[in-house]
């Protein structure tokens, strides 16, 4: 696909099976299970250094999902097969940051994983499935932000393709940044 070519936008997200996940849209009751892992202060502490308010929290949340519907893709629930227990979220987002030299009107990639969903494997397996998604219906490169000083999110981007492209001012602050090719490029 053509990377300057529009997405089509879609009214919600694929549903995606792994070994052990099921990546789907979200549902209205997804957001009891989720909002405790984004209000967890260390969940969160590479987020923006806290966990958030519920209102924001749900103002984000919200945002992730009607994400489908303009861009044609978003963040996906990330659940466990065995028992649908949600363990976090992965998605495709533009974030529109203020970072010097940004990369608009190329995506960014994020996660977030709850305990439950860290150590285990479980955030490579989503964000390859979420990626493989990308590169197939897309095909065009992708953008994370990490703070230097969290190596598993470090380790994990290695793991999943991303190339550190330095830091680059993020407001007053220093983030590293890095990039996926497009398929193509690879």
């Amino acid at each position: 696909m053509d990377a300057g070519a529009p997405l089509k936008p879609m009214r919600s997200a694929p549903t995606l099976e792994t070994e052990r996940l099921v990546l789907r849209h979200w549902r209205r009751e997804d957001w009891e299970a989720y909002y405790p892992i984004i209000a967890d202060h260390s969940t969160m502490r590479y987020v923006g250094g806290s966990g958030i308010s519920r209102e924001d929290g749900w103002r984000r949340w919200l945002a992730s999902i009607g994400s489908w519907q303009i861009s044609g893709y978003g963040s996906f629930a990330v659940t466990r097969k065995d028992d649908g227990v949600v363990v976090g979220m992965c998605g495709i987002f533009h974030g529109w940051r203020e970072i010097d030299g940004g990369f608009e009107p190329d995506p960014e990639f994020g996660y977030i994983f709850g305990p439950e969903g860290r150590g285990r494997g479980m955030a490579f397996e989503a964000c390859t499935a979420a990626l493989d998604w990308l590169d197939t219906h897309h095909g065009v490169p992708i953008w994370a932000i990490i703070e230097d000083d969290n190596a598993p999110s470090v380790k994990l981007a290695g793991k999943l393709g991303f190339e550190s492209q330095g830091a680059k001012m993020y407001g007053d602050e220093p983030i590293g940044v890095w990039r996926r090719p497009a398929p193509r490029e690879g």
